[in-house]
């Protein structure tokens, strides 16, 4: 295995989870290029997890998975077991306490990786559901756009109506991950008119909303500057857009004359 090939796993095990936490332990991690595994903590798309509650028991040669019970730490240290009640010449199984370490990553942990990369500020956090992560807003040459992480099977980004999988522009160098930015530059000034992920103008409000409500709970008094700044808009243009509400349809009504 590649340096490449552990990043494409990982990736392929999010898209196919939609986005969902993924575990991954600290003995398959062992087994994979350092530099990766490095480059993939430091930059913490893996961050720690709470150790595994069941594992492969290798008490025999069933190798069934079961549950890990683990006694308080006393003078030696804590001991994690498993009960086996398959077997009557088998009690308990030691495990080690390394065979429950585990690493985790998700869709969050992508988007942040993607928003440190191309310096943007994400917007504050909201339902992830849906399997979309706001990542920011791009700017190209000529055009902006916002850029959003997608899972749907795969991981994908969406800007200026465009999809390209991420796999195919997130890379490894030494120990540090690149993003093919230029890609981004090209796409986001050459945008598709009615194509890719869309925003609607309801939900762009409340997404706004929610943007100037986070500043001022982080006491910005320059709020709305703040929020116009990172939306690539006006002061003025951002309070238009808040006090926006869609207008409710007027029913006519006719007279017939009999």
């Amino acid at each position: 295995m590649t340096p490449l090939d552990a990043i494409l796993e990982l990736l392929a095990r999010m898209g196919a989870g939609n986005g969902a936490v993924v575990l991954v332990s600290e003995e398959e991690l062992s087994h994979w290029p350092a530099a990766a595994v490095k480059a993939m903590k430091s930059q913490k798309l893996l961050v720690k997890a709470r150790p595994a509650a069941s594992v492969v028991c290798l008490g025999c040669e069933q190798e069934c998975v079961m549950p890990v019970h683990t006694l308080p730490a006393g003078p030696r240290g804590a001991a994690s077991f498993i009960v086996c009640d398959k077997r009557s010449d088998t009690n308990r199984v030691a495990v080690p306490i390394s065979r429950l370490e585990q690493w985790q990553s998700s869709g969050t942990s992508i988007a942040d990786l993607l928003a440190g990369l191309l310096g943007l500020r994400r917007p504050d956090a909201g339902d992830t559901s849906s399997c979309r992560w706001e990542i920011g807003l791009f700017k190209g040459l000529k055009r902006s756009s916002h850029l959003v992480l997608l899972a749907d099977g795969r991981l994908t980004l969406s800007l200026a109506g465009h999809s390209i999988a991420l796999a195919d522009i997130l890379a490894l160098e030494g120990n540090s991950f690149k993003l093919d930015k230029r890609t981004l530059i090209r796409l986001v000034d050459k945008p598709v008119g009615g194509a890719g992920d869309a925003e609607s103008a309801a939900q762009r409000r409340e997404r706004l909303k929610k943007r100037v409500q986070a500043e001022k709970t982080k006491g910005n008094k320059a709020f709305l500057k703040a929020v116009s700044e990172d939306e690539g808009i006006s002061v003025s243009r951002l309070k238009q857009l808040l006090k926006e509400e869609p207008k409710p349809t007027k029913a006519r009504f006719g007279w017939s004359a009999y």
